[in-house]
């Protein structure tokens, strides 16, 4: 059984900071869903890889993030899943079905041995998209979001870089 947490914030709101600081014992793992597909993404990445020291494990799943789950999780160690926004549009992009990626993953966390922390960016604050793939994305999000923090022990909101705790 494990316990999930799942960290929701803005973007640049201290949520990977937050997920490192809780997943900072070993043995952990972090899940990867980023690809770096343009010369701005690889530089992200490479801030963030330089964030972690070499006890990380790190597994790369841009759309097999439920597999990966399952794969890795393990009694006493952590996942840290960064990031389900960016996993989301990879499911997107590849045309999968959203909601039964969702059941997916939900049923690989009940699954999931040890703890595991999930980031995910909250992106319906702001003004509506201006176009209708936006709008989409920004339900999406919405949806993923419910579902995650339904199923999930504690879920904390990050803004300025604080945490504030919503369930747990």
């Amino acid at each position: 059984m494990s316990h999930v947490t799942l960290i929701l914030g803005g973007a640049r709101s201290g949520k990977s900071a937050r997920a490192l600081h809780l997943a900072a014992d070993p043995p952990h793992t972090f899940i990867a869903t980023a690809e770096a597909l343009d010369q701005e993404m690889a530089e992200r990445i490479a801030i963030h890889r330089a964030e972690r020291d070499t006890s990380w494990t790190v597994v790369e799943a841009p759309l097999e993030l439920a597999e990966a789950i399952t794969g890795h999780s393990g009694a006493g160690s952590t996942l840290l899943v960064d990031c389900l926004t960016l996993w989301l549009s990879n499911i997107m992009h590849a045309e999968r079905d959203c909601v039964g990626e969702t059941e997916k993953l939900v049923s690989a966390l009940a699954g999931a041995q040890g703890g595991v922390v999930l980031v995910s960016n909250e992106v319906g604050m702001g003004l509506a998209p201006d176009n209708a793939l936006g709008r989409r994305f920004r339900d999406e999000q919405g949806r993923l979001n419910r579902r995650i923090a339904e199923v999930a022990d504690t879920v904390e909101f990050v803004a300025a870089g604080l945490p504030l705790k919503l369930k747990g």
